[in-house]
């Protein structure tokens, strides 16, 4: 199998394997007992919490570790808007966002606060001037995602916060959390410099297991945990540390400062360049200027997406037809819909998102098996429709 879904997840490199190996079995305290097994695993936790920090120009006391991306954009969510004071209180999120996000906003509005979600442009961005027309007084909290899981479209953040500093400086009490899961280790983030609030990451995105992601919140952001028990992470996650997790996570982080993503931009660009040269009807979803390097989200006009994949799959190639949290679902991609993609548009669409395991020789492959597919799906429609208007 080649696999060709890394914004799903990503198969873990055996660097970091090697690291969980040997934390499982030299790591095993508990890092909250004061005896030295606990001590030692605590002393790993810390170097780890350190590492990740420093990669993103962040304080070690800003970096709370978590379960994943899911719930760090829970615990972002959840953990700010029912903290702050007030009866009335509205939230802007982009119509865009991950599941994670979205679904912590649709319970909110079901407890009484309003939510107003940003439609973005044909190139899959949202607009400053339109987030600008939909802030109120009461606006607490703005979200919006880093990049976007199915298109790879970076979005403005750095304008964003901008705008929210320019609020809180005449007064108002107003936030950014951006969902950084897809960007960290494909795109450069400095989290004082990005200027968000709170920011949510997650280690099997970059080559570490499933089950470790952090939130990164800034120093004087107001959060309250989800979780009760302990009083770990500076009583901002109950339970007891994941360290063989977070030393897992770390490493990864570590391997990412050695690794050139432009290198997969060149599989990416020889990938598109082969197939919507040879096939007509074929297009990219999104923007092409400011995406992840790894990301191609391409329209095949007359062609099933599903059936694509279900193709695709039958060769050896695994692919998305969107967020893997979305699989199963029947309808068609929300994001491509709110991007203005018709149904049958968006229900023709594929996903394929490279990685650094990826060589030349598999994308070529996986080009030719996808202009062959295609061709191959739309002959059987045309001879399906031809059948379908014969006389009886």
């Amino acid at each position: 199998m080649l696999y060709f879904d890394h914004n799903a997840t990503t198969p873990v490199a055996p660097e970091v394997a090697d690291a969980m190996a040997d934390a499982l079995r030299q790591s095993f305290g508990n890092a909250s007992s004061i005896h030295r097994e606990g001590q030692r695993a605590r002393q790993h936790f810390e170097n780890a919490r350190r590492t990740i920090a420093s990669f993103l120009n962040a304080a070690p006391a800003e970096v709370v570790f978590t379960s994943g991306g899911t719930e760090s954009d829970n615990l972002a969510i959840f953990g700010l808007i029912r903290t702050l004071p007030g009866d009335r209180k509205h939230a802007i999120a982009s119509a865009i966002e991950h599941p994670a996000v979205m679904e912590p906003f649709r319970r909110l509005e079901r407890e009484g606060v309003e939510v107003t979600y940003l439609e973005v442009d044909a190139s899959g961005v949202i607009q400053i001037a339109e987030l600008e027309r939909n802030l109120r007084p009461e606006t607490i909290l703005i979200s919006v995602m880093h990049a976007n899981n199915e298109t790879g479209a970076i979005q403005p953040i750095g304008d964003i916060a901008t705008l929210v500093r320019g609020l809180r400086e005449s007064g108002q009490t107003i936030y950014l959390h951006s969902d950084g899961v897809q960007a960290l280790g494909k795109i450069g983030v400095n989290f004082p410099e990005l200027g968000a609030d709170l920011y949510s990451i997650s280690a099997h995105k970059i080559y570490a297991p499933k089950g470790t992601g952090a939130l990164i919140v800034r120093k004087g952001v107001p959060l309250a945990g989800l979780q009760l028990g302990g009083r770990h992470e500076r009583e901002r996650r109950a339970g007891t540390e994941n360290v063989p997790g977070a030393i897992a996570f770390a490493r990864a982080v570590e391997l990412c400062t050695a690794y050139d993503h432009e290198q997969v931009a060149v599989l990416r660009d020889r990938f598109e360049e082969c197939v919507l040269s040879a096939l007509d009807g074929a297009e990219v979803n999104g923007t092409t200027e400011s995406r992840l390097p790894n990301t191609s989200n391409l329209l095949f006009r007359g062609v099933s997406g599903e059936a694509l994949l279900i193709a695709l799959d039958i060769k050896g190639m695994a692919v998305s037809t969107g967020s893997a949290c979305s699989s199963g679902a029947v309808e068609p991609s929300h994001v491509l819909l709110a991007m203005g993609r018709t149904r049958e548009e968006a229900k023709s669409s594929v996903r394929f998102s490279f990685g650094r395991y990826n060589s030349e020789e598999e994308v070529d492959q996986l080009a030719d098996v996808v202009i062959a597919s295609v061709r191959q799906l739309r002959k059987t429609l045309q001879r399906k429709r031809a059948w379908e208007v014969q006389p009886v």
